[in-house]
């Protein structure tokens, strides 16, 4: 019966650790997203300021080009900087969350294996 109970609790474990890395790798793949959205914002700002304010500017909107003021292109650029920087910071709270669970639920698997060691060497048999 402890046997088939540290087995259940090994699985247990083990789902809990998979399903925690796939969230990471996906919190970690939207950072990157956000990263590419706020340099993107910053680049265009940075051509932007330069240019006096009668110069046409343009939207990019799907396969067309839309006539918008300076000021506005600005402000939207500025906009989707401060948004990437703060789903950034959010996105880094939920990264550092997520590794605390995956440290501890790796110290529960070292209890685990710890308390019982015939269990390691099931688990190596089966991967082998």
């Amino acid at each position: 019966m402890a046997d088939e109970a540290t087995r259940t609790a090994f699985l247990e474990i083990q789902a809990s650790m998979i399903d925690l890395t796939g969230k990471l790798k996906q919190v970690q793949t939207q950072m990157r997203n956000k990263e590419g959205d706020r340099k993107r914002a910053y680049l265009t700002l940075e051509e932007l300021r330069p240019l006096p304010e009668d110069t046409n500017t343009y939207k990019s909107i799907g396969k067309r080009f839309l006539l918008e003021p300076k000021n506005v292109l600005e402000a939207e650029q500025e906009q989707k900087f401060k948004d990437s920087e703060a789903t950034i910071a959010s996105l880094q709270t939920s990264k550092e969350n997520l590794e605390k669970k995956i440290a501890e639920v790796e110290n529960s698997l070292r209890e685990l294996l710890q308390q019982e060691p015939g269990i390691a060497r099931q688990i190596m048999s089966m991967s082998m």
